[in-house]
């Protein structure tokens, strides 16, 4: 697996968190490092990775030295959350270390623990004896009790970019020298929502689903079952020209593919927004799409005024609040492109007596 065989070894390697790599590394340099550190942030951006990179740096052990497993304790809160299980930890912590300088304490999914877990384990976390040190790894800090909180020396994880995991990902194909279209690796990055874990997960899927070693883009949009971004530009086509039947018919077909109206009508809200960010040179890095595509939204963009965008973006989102409210929610998303295709004409109809009016005045 991927996400195992590539686990960063050192800090240089971590993607997307210079601002806690720079710190903790200071502060390894220059003997700062607290005795208790809090690691937050969403699953597979590299908590628990930075935790064995600081275990082992502290010591000077090698990756792969024994000696690692004496040093080097791992707690799984998820499972252990018992007071139990803390007042174990606690029996081992009063042993000084048998190599090295330091014992290292990483106790993933802290906020798991029962509340008499938690403090049991405060008077220890207040005053460790001073080979020790503990780092705390959370998904969700909001459950971690505040006497905790105030222990610990905070460090809050980013959700990874899009563009930095397609990065990464690219790094692998090439050292697994396997062909990969830079569409299908930002997919894959935009499905992985901020976790490089997740990210190389879905790569081995598509690397076992694709014949050979080559990955194409239409490869990852058949296995993911995701639509096509041509759909979407195909729907627009027929929108800006006035034309409901051409966005009806092609919402029939993704029907009939077995996607979900709600999906579509989340994709279609997506590009829209894309639209209308690809209309001003400063906005268009807010596009997170391959190189390819955004020749494609800006050459689109140039069609389609701002003001008729935001009233589809508007018409969009109510059928988004609608839908699951809906006893005919097919209809509901037909009905809302049908508004968007008759937007110009509403708009016309409305204005045209007032223009009637004000030329008369001026006769």
């Amino acid at each position: 697996m991927s996400a195992r065989k590539y686990r960063p070894l050192g800090f240089a390697e971590v993607v997307g968190q210079e601002h806690i790599t720079t710190t903790l590394k200071n502060a390894i340099d220059n003997n700062k490092l607290a005795q208790a550190l809090l690691f937050c942030g969403p699953r597979g951006v590299g908590k628990t990775t930075c935790a064995r990179i600081v275990a082992r740096m502290i010591n000077g052990f090698e990756e792969k030295a024994e000696v690692n497993s004496l040093n080097i304790f791992e707690l799984d809160a998820a499972s252990n959350n018992s007071v139990e299980d803390i007042r174990n930890l606690i029996d081992q912590v009063r042993y000084p270390p048998q190599f090295g300088k330091f014992k290292v304490y990483i106790i993933d999914e802290v906020h798991m623990l029962s509340n008499s877990a938690f403090n049991a384990f405060l008077k220890t976390l207040e005053e460790p004896p001073s080979y020790a040190i503990f780092i705390l790894a959370t998904t969700e800090k909001h459950k971690v009790i505040p006497t905790i909180l105030s222990r610990c020396q905070i460090f809050d994880f980013n959700r990874i970019q899009i563009s930095d995991i397609a990065k990464q990902l690219k790094k692998v194909a090439d050292q697994e020298k396997i062909k990969i279209e830079e569409e299908a690796l930002h997919l894959i990055a935009q499905k992985a929502d901020g976790a490089l874990r997740d990210g190389l997960s879905i790569f081995d899927l598509m690397v076992t689903f694709s014949s050979g070693k080559e990955v194409t883009f239409k490869d990852v949009i058949n296995n993911l079952h995701i639509l096509d971004y041509d759909y979407y530009f195909k729907v627009v086509d027929g929108l800006l020209a006035e034309n409901p039947s051409q966005p009806l018919l092609i919402l029939d077909e993704i029907l009939r593919k077995g996607f979900d109206g709600h999906n579509f009508i989340v994709g279609l809200s997506e590009h829209i927004r894309n639209l209308m960010v690809a209309q001003d040179a400063r906005t268009v890095t807010l596009m997170e799409v391959p190189d390819s595509t955004k020749k494609k939204y800006l050459e689109q963009a140039q069609a389609a005024p701002s003001s008729l965008l935001l009233s589809w973006l508007s018409i969009a989102n109510q059928c988004d609040i609608q839908y699951k409210g809906s006893k005919n929610q097919r209809l509901t998303v037909e009905l809302a492109m049908m508004k968007m295709a008759h937007v110009n004409a509403v708009f016309n109809s409305s204005t045209a007596p007032a223009s009637e009016a004000v030329k008369k005045k001026l006769n």
